[in-house]
């Protein structure tokens, strides 16, 4: 593990350990990305705001804490593609289409419902993005560097994106948080990393400004064995 990796842990455990301390979230919290208390405020808010009213294909990952905002794309009529979890299948993304759907929209919005109606989708099947939402541990309001778990999904879920064409820098980047994942000071962060354009807490919208240009696509000399040997895409 690498300084900047042992120094991203530390900020994720001082997290997860607030949430709980604070009963913001569940307990169990560490080690995901918090299902915390006020999530469906923070997508309410969320959809209050222009870059959701315009956008008609939102890209959004597969957590609990994000589950009011995948029900909201498609209660609003929006394509939504969400992320496999764990990139397991050839093509890692489903594609929900709230004209095409047979199950309720808060069966299909799940990791166990999507598979049940949702076809399996990869870049070369996909429209544009107008809109990614992604899930965060921990947020930056300097300069918008964001903390996943540390798995690196989203940051490759991104990349294969931008590599695709699908995601430019006009492409918005918004996550829905707690207040207690937002922090004033910059955060730990490497090349791979992405930078979140706008957090949502229940009680606030915060537009970050930032300090580094978005990733290219996939960086090779990130990537770790591991990822290549369990997510198909990249061994393709």
């Amino acid at each position: 593990m690498t300084d900047i990796d042992r120094a991203k842990q530390a900020v994720r455990q001082q997290v997860w350990d607030l949430l709980e301390r604070d009963g913001a979230a569940p307990p169990g919290v560490h080690g995901h990305i918090p299902d915390f208390v006020g999530k469906e405020e923070a997508a309410a808010r969320l959809a209050d705001c222009d870059v959701w009213k315009q956008a008609q294909v939102i890209k959004c990952n597969p957590d609990r804490a994000q589950f009011p905002v995948r029900i909201r794309a498609l209660q609003d009529g929006k394509l939504l593609y969400m992320a496999v979890p764990k990139l397991a299948t050839p093509k890692p993304f489903y594609l929900l289409d709230p004209a095409l759907l047979t199950a309720p929209i808060e069966t299909a919005v799940t990791s166990t419902g999507a598979p049940q109606v949702a076809p399996t989708v990869g870049p070369d099947d996909m429209l544009p993005v107008d809109l990614i939402v992604c899930g965060s541990v921990a947020v930056s309001s300097r300069g918008g560097v964001r903390l996943g778990k540390g798995a690196g999904y989203s940051d490759l879920e991104i990349a294969l994106l931008i590599d695709a064409g699908l995601v430019t820098t006009d492409t918005a980047i918004a996550t829905t948080i707690h207040q207690i994942q937002l922090l004033e000071f910059e955060l730990p962060h490497t090349d791979h990393d992405f930078s979140i354009d706008l957090a949502i807490t229940p009680t606030q919208v915060v537009a970050c400004e930032a300090g580094r240009a978005r990733p290219s696509g996939i960086i090779k000399s990130s990537l770790r064995q591991g990822q290549i040997d369990s997510i198909p895409i990249l061994r393709a």
